[in-house]
């Protein structure tokens, strides 16, 4: 997948066993993870291009537990588990970033109220924000994403007050003085500067509360509206507010990988 973070493949290790007797044979588990055909998958195992728990495996023998085994395919983790399931959602304007809230206001929640899986929420937006989040039932895959350890990158597009000079760039990446800390964008492009506005899309990795908005408003330019358009190597899109859509197997392989799953 084009943007996709992935790691490079380990070399072959003869020494370890991956060969579970009571598995299933490893071309049946890659095509019931849709890479293709029985015969397209053994090509894959004998090419070299299949890991499991980080062994490149060659022979067409093995049998692997696929409720256990971490498999990759050219560097790529493969969910293996179908009732895992991971969501991108629109947030709108307005809406709270909780599964539930007790003061009754919309929260993403509802949105996704039709889902039987119990969801966890990734990536926090403010309820004047608008933007990508993530849900997903793997509880693992969540606590990466959110994990500051992780530094999953995330893009934003910040419409703000004033006209933004070219300089303002370097300023924000060599970081800014919170009253809670310094901060610090990863990159930042200026898609248009008018007199008295500005849209902006800037970069970064920190999950601290609006800090994105804290960070423009402590530099002279407030936020007027901001738009999440990308965490890790997801992308919104063109998803409309309010709606959601399933991950396909490369993206969420993808996004596992971004954080070392």
């Amino acid at each position: 997948m084009r943007g996709a973070r992935r790691r490079p493949p380990a070399q072959p290790t003869p020494d370890l066993d991956v060969h579970d007797p009571e598995g299933v044979r490893l071309q049946k588990v890659l095509a019931n993870a849709g890479l293709g055909s029985r015969r397209a998958c053994e090509e894959l195992i004998a090419s070299g291009r299949v890991e499991v728990d980080g062994q490149v495996v060659t022979e067409l023998g093995v049998r692997v537990d696929p409720k256990r085994a971490a498999i990759h395919v050219d560097g790529l983790r493969i969910q293996l588990d179908a009732s895992v399931v991971t969501i991108a959602l629109n947030k709108p304007k307005g809406v709270v970033s909780t599964m539930h809230d007790p003061e009754g206001r919309p929260s993403i929640g509802e949105l996704v109220a039709n889902r039987e899986e119990r969801l966890f929420h990734v990536g926090r937006l403010d309820a004047d924000s608008e933007g990508l989040i993530l849900l997903t039932n793997d509880g693992e895959l969540a606590n990466r994403l959110s994990h500051p350890a992780h530094g999953v990158a995330k893009t934003y597009l910040v419409d703000v007050e004033g006209r933004v000079p070219p300089s303002l760039g370097a300023r924000l990446k060599k970081g800014i003085e919170l009253e809670d800390g310094p901060a610090a964008v990863d990159e930042l492009r200026i898609v248009q500067a008018l007199p008295h506005a500005s849209l902006v899309e800037v970069v970064l990795h920190e999950g601290r509360n609006r800090i994105v908005r804290r960070i423009f408003e402590e530099a002279g330019y407030p936020v007027t509206r901001l738009v999440r358009t990308r965490i890790g190597p997801i992308r919104l899109g063109d998803l409309k507010p309010g709606r959601t859509r399933v991950l396909g197997k490369t993206e969420v392989g993808s996004l596992m990988t971004s954080v070392g799953l």
